[in-house]
């Protein structure tokens, strides 16, 4: 694993304070993806690390977005909170799965008290979400996956595409699916369905041919619970 992980050394921009963080590098090879776009690699799981987290102040964010500079206002928000709290982290080094989960729920804490955009909450939400499927923990899994879907829907009525990274066509494919995971099967079957069905979606054939899959399990799915009420009701 050595050979995977490197270390960086970076500066709060909350803080200003220089610390070491854990990054992967990009030569993992891919085993399998779920529906909802949870990729698995061999040897370490890469979302464990996406997450920089300052040992000094406590701040966290995602990598990608970590060193952006905070509004005055958002900035002034973190130090107020901060200020009177003690700081004792360090996820430097190798990160157990819980350690990364400790990570997204910091990322998420902050991220949600300085307001910020709904598909970088959806983005935080999900991957933990993976987090939690990985360790079999189905609750916490379905809750972070509802919640993240929240995030993608008021993301796709207010922020501009592309929208954390997926087209158009590829986040109402998700947001189908994720639909389905939670239980919403109804909802799923329709959204789902009015994707297969459109014209401007055949220009993503993977991402069709996933929404059609996803169709029909969650019209297999509609027929399992309706065979279920029946048999409950007699």
């Amino acid at each position: 694993m050595a050979d995977i992980l490197y270390t960086v050394e970076k500066k709060c921009p909350l803080c200003d304070r220089t610390f070491s963080t854990t990054k992967v590098r990009n030569s993992l090879k891919m085993v399998k993806q779920d529906t909802d776009f949870c990729t698995y690699y061999q040897q370490v799981n890469p979302y464990y690390y996406t997450i920089w987290v300052c040992p000094h102040c406590g701040y966290a964010a995602q990598d990608v977005y970590f060193e952006e500079v905070l509004p005055t206002a958002a900035a002034n928000t973190l130090r107020t909170f901060l200020q009177a709290r003690e700081v004792n982290v360090d996820f430097g080094g190798v990160r157990t799965r819980e350690q990364a989960i400790a990570t997204y729920k910091l990322a998420i804490f902050y991220a949600e008290m300085t307001l910020t955009l709904a598909s970088r909450l959806a983005g935080l939400w999900i991957k933990l979400a993976w987090l939690f499927r990985e360790g079999e923990q189905t609750a916490e899994e379905q809750f972070a996956m509802t919640k993240a879907l929240t995030y993608y829907e008021k993301a796709s009525l207010k922020e501009a595409l592309p929208i954390g990274g997926l087209t158009e066509i590829a986040l109402q494919y998700l947001m189908g699916e994720l639909l389905r995971r939670t239980g919403k099967i109804d909802d799923a079957i329709t959204y789902l369905g009015r994707l297969v069905s459109d014209p401007r979606a055949r220009s993503e054939r993977r991402i069709v041919d996933l929404a059609r899959q996803c169709w029909h399990l969650a019209r297999e799915e509609k027929g399992q619970e309706e065979v279920s009420a029946t048999e409950e009701s007699k």
